[in-house]
């Protein structure tokens, strides 16, 4: 069978080649008819692109890449959604590289990706230092960071306010009689940082004494997570006081925290109520719902590819900036208890 090429799908409509690509990368300066037309004689010949051809014209890979700690809990799954919701239509295709929470295996993936000749990359850092982004802006290759920034580091960079989220969630569990909130958080993440201090303005604005006792930080990664704050958690139950709330960080500790209290024979969220961050997919099918702080991702995932797109289609360089979306309140059963209580 001949292969088909461009310039026959373009003799047949009679239009030009350049035509038939841009209706291929779904170009925004030709008629809907038009592309309508192309992309149906494309199905109709079963035409498949020359992706190495392209890129030898086009000088793109018509590839971007999305470095993410890990994809076992769905916020990270979300935002690889609205990427490939933009991204897609623009005839980009998104490779995904995991670093396990690990900075020398992201580095090795940043690397790679890079050798693949990626246009791009969008990046949730496990880093403490600027290393691996000076490495990419020497291949001039654009980059956005997603939910974890910096500090210090001049980038593009699309999440949530995180002192935001803290301040919301701890006076969600004020609002419904909590006295002694604890905060269990990953302290070698930027979004925990700043839910900590949100944690700590939103005690202090309703005059509630902050517990050195009730903020458990630890430096587990990946699935040692999961082992980390169920402990943290059953040591908490064995406070002379032990906490009525509790605040996770993320949904991964919120929801581990939540089975050492009912493991314990304890009652959510009679006996203590419980907040996480993330919404992750299906906290409601929990067998104590969760309630959580939704940060849109989604919308994270889609403005960062826009933000990636504008800077691979530039031809001067774009000025950093940083997206904040609206974090959302998502109020489940493991909060609803009466104040009184």
């Amino acid at each position: 069978m001949a292969v088909v090429r461009m310039k026959d799908i373009a003799r047949e409509l009679g239009v030009s080649v350049v035509t038939v690509s841009k209706a291929l990368r779904n170009h925004d300066d030709i008629s809907e008819e038009t592309r309508a037309k192309v992309l149906q004689r494309m199905r109709d010949l079963n035409y498949r692109p020359n992706l190495a051809a392209r890129a030898l014209v086009t000088g793109r890979s018509f590839i971007v890449g999305f470095v993410v700690p890990g994809l076992l809990h769905s916020f990270f799954g979300q935002v690889a959604k609205g990427l490939t919701n933009v991204f897609r239509k623009k005839g980009y295709g998104l490779v995904i590289s995991t670093s396990e929470e690990e900075p020398e295996l992201e580095q090795q993936e940043i690397e790679q990706l890079l050798a693949r000749q990626v246009d791009a990359l969008i990046v949730a850092s496990t880093q403490s230092s600027f290393e691996s982004f000076r490495r990419i802006e020497e291949h001039s290759v654009p980059y956005v960071l997603i939910d974890r920034h910096l500090e210090g580091l001049t980038a593009n960079f699309v999440g949530v306010d995180d002192q935001s989220v803290g301040i919301m969630a701890t006076e969600h569990l004020i609002q419904c009689g909590c006295k002694r909130i604890a905060f269990v958080y990953g302290t070698s993440l930027s979004p925990a940082l700043g839910r900590l201090e949100g944690y700590r303005r939103a005690l202090d604005k309703h005059g509630i004494e902050i517990r050195p006792e009730y903020v458990r930080a630890h430096d587990d990664t990946g699935d040692a997570t999961d082992a980390a704050a169920y402990a943290s958690m059953k040591d908490l139950l064995t406070l002379p006081e032990p906490p009525d709330g509790v605040f996770g960080f993320n949904d991964q500790y919120a929801v581990n925290a939540m089975k050492a209290t009912l493991d314990a024979g304890l009652r959510i969220p009679e006996d203590v109520a419980f907040i996480g961050s993330g919404n992750i997919q299906h906290a409601d099918f929990l067998r104590v719902p969760l309630t959580t702080i939704d940060q849109n991702s989604i919308s994270i995932g889609e403005r960062a590819a826009k933000i990636a797109l504008a800077m691979i289609e530039s031809k001067t360089p774009i000025t950093a900036k940083t997206v904040l979306l609206e974090p959302r309140l998502v109020v489940r059963q493991s909060s609803m208890r009466s104040p009184r209580q």
